[in-house]
C-alpha cells in the first residue's frame, strides 16, 4: 500500500479525533484536511515501518494547538462549538446522554481530554498515546485515571458539573 493510500485510509480516524477535540464538524474537517496536506508534503520525514496513525495524530494535535493559540490571540472564544450551542434532539434520550457526555468531556482540562480521546476513542496503547503527546507513559496513565474520575464525577452530578453544596440546616440557638 502506498503512503498516500495509507493516509487516505486513516482519514476517518483523523476526522473522528479532530471532531472529538474541537466539537465542531466544520473545524474538524478543516483540521483533517490540513493534517493530510501537511503529511503529504512532509512524507519524506515519515520513517517507513513506524506508526503512521500515531504520526498523523501527533501532526493533527499540533495543528489543533496552533489554531487554538491563533484563536486565543485573535480573541476568539469558540462560541460556534456545537457542544455548547447545539441542542440534542428532543424526545431522544440517547441524544441527551450524548450531549451530557460531550459537555463533560469538554469540561476536562485539555491534557486529560487528549489522553482520554487517544486511549478511549482511538484505542491507542498507553505507549502510542505517550508518543503522540510527547510525554512519558506513566503520565498518560495518571492523566487517564484523573480524566476517568472527573468524567464519572461530572456525569453523576445533576448536570451542573460542579459538586453539590451541602444543604445547610437552620438550627435555633438555645435561649
Amino acid at each position: 500500500m502506498s503512503f498516500e493510500s495509507e493516509v487516505v485510509a486513516l482519514l476517518p480516524v483523523l476526522r473522528r479525533y479532530a471532531h472529538a477535540l474541537t466539537g465542531n464538524a466544520a473545524w474538524a474537517d478543516d483540521l483533517m484536511q490540513d493534517t493530510a496536506e501537511r503529511a503529504l508534503n512532509r512524507r519524506l520525514k515519515w520513517r517507513a515501518g513506524s506508526n503512521l496513525k500515531a504520526w498523523l495524530l501527533t501532526m493533527l494535535r499540533h495543528l489543533y494547538i496552533d489554531q487554538l493559540r491563533k484563536q486565543h490571540d485573535a480573541g476568539g472564544h469558540g462560541s460556534g462549538m456545537q457542544w455548547r450551542d447545539g441542542e440534542a434532539p428532543r424526545e431522544q434520550v440517547d441524544g441527551l446522554l450524548l450531549r451530557d457526555v460531550q459537555r463533560a468531556l469538554y469540561r476536562l482540562p485539555i491534557d486529560q481530554r487528549e489522553v482520554l480521546l487517544l486511549v478511549g476513542l482511538e484505542e491507542l496503547s498507553y505507549q502510542e498515546a505517550a508518543a503522540v503527546l510527547g510525554i512519558p507513559r506513566g503520565t498518560v496513565m495518571s492523566r487517564l485515571s484523573r480524566a476517568r474520575e472527573r468524567m464519572h464525577s461530572l456525569m453523576s452530578e445533576d448536570g451542573a458539573g460542579e459538586p453539590k453544596q451541602p444543604v445547610l440546616k437552620v438550627v435555633r440557638s438555645p435561649r
